[in-house]
């Protein structure tokens, strides 16, 4: 068989060595070879078809046809005479198939077959499709541990928490999107604490975490606090942390530090706030001629007086103010002397004869709450007054509560929004630090203590003080507070 090397394409001429002396042999074994390829016999050539040209001159060199690709053996004669033609010494030896089939091969690849050496690695060196980049300092691991997670691998001390940065050395580990954590650290950072006992809230029987938030405060707490009796805040309503003391006042309710603070402890420091009030409703057109005297007293006299009282509504569970209209004695709460530690020490109260002049006989407030709270229950009772002393009879309780309440979100509204006090306090025994708001400086504290108050006005539940506060509410929106109090005076009834 011919190499491979010599056969350079099929339509390359190819000039034979010797030519036959005698024409007739040459025609002879020419038209053998070229019957082959054109599949036609030597006798097919005198049938009246198509003849070849006779060549001119016999001592001529022929260009050699392309070779059939037909895989077609030849017949043993046929082999014969090829191989009787062929000159020694030029052709080389093989038989027809070995030919035919190199032939076939080179007509079936490249002439120029793509170069593609394979890469040396050196021994214990990884493949290039099985390099495994860490994934925390993004350079490729070449020798030693791994580890693997999911589709990423690491250095063994580039596998760290995403929360503390330190190495995950633990069999277990949490792991949150791409990043992982120490079950710990992730338990800090997914788990919520409460924030009364600073313990994870635990899992109920359902194997879901269950707590209680406060709609305003959002403070997270163990529904177990609700009942174990822990100390709640009788004016902004949080519970007392572990850790913090509360102040306890002498009648049992309890006050947090924020709202110790602005807290108004005795009858002579609320003054100036209660006049301020009084000039808030001037400077509405709703002046209140009689000098309606005001009282800050404890839990049980106020409860007392709620006895003694023949006509009114109570907002429940604890009232925090009452317009009185009987004649009654009541014990208000004179002065305090000092704090002790987390108590009020040394309240001095005295009983007061209230006799009635007008329709209002006093207004009572409880001591101890800070002053946006108080000033809130003071407009409160003084638009029960108002009413009173102008005439308004027998209102239905979600009429009368309703604009009182508004009165009090009104005065909230313009004190939170105002930004400054409208006037100083008489105060005298607190620190610039712990009562910088009762010296003038409405501190942020205080100003969040004005919106929860707002807030709580705003989303009470009952039908009187809720539903009537924002039925009140939307016919002032609609038609102004002047023509809203006189539509009651008329009807008993808010404008629709």
């Amino acid at each position: 068989m011919a190499p491979p090397s010599d056969i350079n394409d099929l339509s390359h001429p190819c000039i034979y060595g010797e030519f036959s002396s005698s024409y007739s042999e040459r025609k002879s074994g020419f038209m053998k070879w070229f019957g082959k390829v054109f599949k036609i016999g030597s006798n097919r050539g005198k049938g009246g078809g198509h003849h070849l040209q006779q060549p001119v001159e016999e001592n001529m060199a022929w260009r050699a046809p392309p070779r059939s690709l037909d895989n077609r053996a030849r017949s043993k004669k046929e082999e014969e005479d090829l191989n009787a033609k062929r000159p020694s010494g030029r052709w080389p030896t093989g038989t027809d198939d070995d030919y035919t089939k190199a032939l076939q091969d080179r007509m079936h690849s490249s002439l120029h077959p793509p170069y593609a050496p394979l890469p040396f690695y050196p021994r214990g060196y990884s493949m290039p499709s099985h390099i495994r980049i860490c994934g925390g300092c993004s350079q490729e691991i070449f020798y030693g541990n791994c580890l693997g997670v999911e589709h990423s691998y690491f250095h063994p001390d580039c596998f760290r928490c995403h929360s503390c940065h330190h190495p995950i050395t633990e069999r277990e580990f949490s792991l949150s999107g791409k990043h992982p954590y120490h079950k710990y650290c992730f338990k800090e950072l997914s788990h919520p604490k409460c924030e009364v006992c600073h313990h994870y809230i635990p899992i109920n029987a359902s194997g879901l975490i269950e707590y209680r938030c406060h709609p305003f405060w959002n403070q997270k707490y163990c529904p177990s606090h609700e009942y174990d009796n822990t100390a709640r805040c009788c004016s902004c309503e949080r519970l007392e942390s572990r850790g913090e003391r509360y102040f306890r006042l002498e009648d049992g309710r309890i006050l947090c530090f924020e709202c110790m603070e602005s807290a108004i402890t005795d009858t002579g420091e609320c003054q100036p706030l209660y006049h301020a009030i009084r000039d808030y409703y001037e400077g509405m057109n709703m002046r209140i001629d009689q000098q309606i005297p005001m009282l800050l007293v404890g839990r049980e006299a106020l409860n007392e007086a709620i006895v003694g009282e023949k006509n009114g509504f109570h907002h429940l569970p604890e009232t925090r103010g009452l317009c009185l209209s009987e004649e009654q004695t009541v014990t208000s709460v004179h002065r305090w002397s000092r704090i002790g530690g987390h108590r009020l020490m040394g309240m001095r109260t005295q009983p007061q004869k209230l006799i009635r002049k007008c329709e209002v006989t006093a207004i009572l407030v409880l001591y101890g709450l800070p002053r946006l709270l108080t000033g809130a229950i003071l407009a409160h009772e003084l638009m029960h007054g108002w009413l009173r002393l102008k005439g308004y009879r027998n209102l239905d309780p979600a009429v009368e509560e309703g604009i009182c309440q508004l009165l009090s979100y009104l005065w909230l509204d313009a004190e939170v929004m105002s930004g400054s006090r409208t006037m100083p306090s008489t105060s005298s025994a607190s620190s610039s630090s712990s009562y910088s708001s009762k010296k003038g400086v409405k501190s942020k504290v205080e100003n969040k203590l004005g919106e929860f108050f707002m807030n709580q006005i705003a989303n009470d539940s009952s039908p009187a003080y809720g539903g009537g506060f924002r039925s009140a509410n939307a016919a002032v929106n609609r038609y102004g507070l002047r023509c809203t109090l006189e539509h009651i005076r008329l009807t008993g009834q808010f404008p629709l």
